[in-house]
């Protein structure tokens, strides 16, 4: 599920404050309020419920990986870049991850990307870091058992290292549900 796929229609945020940069007018504002929260919610509470329903309603099979006999365990990918700054949502997530790059890294990827309309002069060093810094601020502030990953590794070595996390976990909710 991604949170970024989840934002409102310019103007369509509250407050004002949070929709433009005044000096830019620019409407590319990483704040929850620019997000559709809760329709994010809706969709995890209707996954949660019944994983199974939720995937088939998209018109996707899940995948059966357990061996018979073993108890089911349904995982759910959420990603986003506030997804712990909501706490609504992270309570839900047992594993939490955050990719962590440096100012240089994050703003040679940024400016290599098209957007429409493009970045302002300014808007990374004056807006778009500066809230990164806040935000990130906020989530640990918020939630402690976030496991930091190097996003200078390769995606194979992220990956890799997610899910042997994520089958360690897996392992351990069979486990306590055998019980």
């Amino acid at each position: 599920m991604c949170l970024n796929c989840g934002r409102k229609p310019s103007g369509e945020e509250k407050p004002r404050r949070h929709r433009e940069n005044m000096e830019t007018s620019h409407r590319r504002v990483p704040v929850l309020s620019a997000l559709h929260m809760d329709a994010m919610m809706s969709d995890v509470d209707s996954w949660r419920t019944d994983p199974v329903s939720f995937l088939r309603q998209r018109s996707l099979n899940p995948e059966h990986t357990t061996p018979s006999g073993d108890t089911e365990v349904y995982v759910l990918i959420v990603e986003g870049f506030l997804i712990f700054n909501y706490r609504p949502l992270n309570v839900l997530f047992d594993k939490r991850y955050f990719l962590e790059i440096s100012y240089e890294v994050c703003k040679r990827r940024r400016s290599s990307r098209v957007y429409t309309p493009p970045d302002p002069p300014g808007y990374f060093d004056g807006h778009v870091w500066p809230m990164y810094l806040k935000n990130r601020q906020e989530m640990e502030s918020i939630e402690s058992e976030i496991v930091i990953l190097n996003g200078l590794e390769s995606r194979e070595e992220l990956l890799a290292a997610v899910y042997k996390d994520i089958s360690q976990e897996m392992k351990r909710l069979r486990a306590t549900a055998a019980i």
